[in-house]
């Protein structure tokens, strides 16, 4: 199979057959994918939410699960549930070790935080969170991110320019800010009380609680200028990294927070339009990208040029001419619009295309 660069296996068919079943596992849904993403928790393992894309009020959200005995990813009835308007993001509580209550979040009109029961019997609505306090409207939220070293925090991205930190045990805004001169994309935690955002003035920001007055600049689209920035992914392993995706662009810009508006890399091998971007939780040279021509390439960004991940920033031979190659490529369906790495199961990636999920391994 091309997601995992070969492998061994025997050479009857049935052992073809039975090594590429243990590779991918693909979920049909009653409705086109958008929002998708893994449980954390270490007693959940091939647990995933995913939501639609329905052009109408009510939509619907579904955790589904892989019956690792049979292959087939199940949906429980009871853990299906309406909500209103598409979910723009869904997330897991980062709580591997379940000590928390098994919570789900998601954006949309406002941040809304689910309660799945002890004994998977049903999901409750356990709190509607809205950021604006002057009206019962909020501008539509585009995305969030859950921190997970202080995992009462939850930072929101919103088209009406602010990001919101919440707390969510309080149910109460810690901190609102207005971050960008146009809608906010995106939203990233890098540490307890830094995160950066991405928006469609065409800038990644990062913001320090400490200092909320100010925002650094790390970087800013120049072809054209101002072009929006629509995603934006942190690495984990390594906070002096992150990167983001170019609206209708084929590229994704990496980039060192120790040297603004240069990025160390851009990755170039998609063929349209990228769509969604995830660094490996287990690795800080690894990076997986995905878009519109149904690719989900995954990099190792250890043989940069100049300042490489791997080495700290020392002096290396400059990539290959014409820039860097994948190490894997897999090849979808359709338009791959979601694409998550599992951060309890790293050898596991979910991809989301049409009206499928289908989980990899790498």
């Amino acid at each position: 199979m091309a997601v995992s660069g070969g492998g061994g296996g025997g050479t009857t068919e049935e052992s073809e057959e039975q090594q590429k079943r243990s590779e991918i596992y693909t979920y049909e849904a009653p409705w086109h994918i958008y929002a998708m993403n893994w449980s954390v928790r270490r007693d959940k393992k091939y647990r995933l939410a995913i939501a639609s894309l329905l052009e109408q009020y009510t939509n619907r959200v579904e955790i589904v699960q892989l019956d690792d005995s049979t292959g087939e990813i199940r949906s429980d009835p009871n853990l299906c549930f309406d909500h209103s308007y598409p979910p723009t993001k869904t997330m897991f509580v980062p709580d591997r070790d379940c000590l928390r209550p098994d919570l789900l979040a998601t954006s949309a009109d406002f941040l809304r935080i689910w309660r799945i029961a002890d004994d998977s019997s049903c999901v409750e609505l356990k709190s509607i969170l809205n950021g604006n306090k002057n009206s019962e409207f909020c501008g539509p939220l585009t995305s969030f991110d859950w921190n997970e070293t202080e995992p009462r925090r939850i930072g929101t991205s919103s088209i009406d320019t602010t990001c919101t930190i919440w707390d969510i045990e309080r149910e109460a805004v810690d901190t609102q800010l207005i971050a960008h001169d146009k809608e906010v994309y995106d939203i990233a935690w890098g540490g307890v009380g830094v995160f950066a955002s991405v928006s469609a003035d065409g800038s990644v920001r990062v913001f320090d609680l400490r200092d909320k007055e100010h925002s650094t600049i790390i970087y800013e689209s120049s072809d054209p200028p101002d072009t929006p920035l629509v995603r934006l992914g942190w690495n984990k392993q390594d906070p002096r990294y992150m990167a983001t995706i170019i609206m209708d662009s084929a590229k994704v810009v990496v980039l060192d927070i120790r040297f603004p508006t240069l990025p160390v890399v851009e990755l170039q091998r998609h063929h349209a339009s990228i769509n969604a971007i995830a660094w490996a939780p287990h690795s800080s040279c690894h990076i997986c990208t995905a878009g519109d021509d149904s690719q989900a390439l995954i990099w190792d960004l250890s043989s940069m040029g100049s300042t490489s991940i791997s080495s700290g920033g020392k002096q290396q031979q400059p990539a290959a001419e014409g820039g860097l190659d994948p190490i894997l490529a897999y090849t979808a369906g359709a338009e791959i619009e979601q694409l998550q790495w599992s951060s309890s199961q790293p050898d596991w990636v979910a991809i989301a295309f049409s009206t499928k999920l289908q989980i990899l391994r790498v």
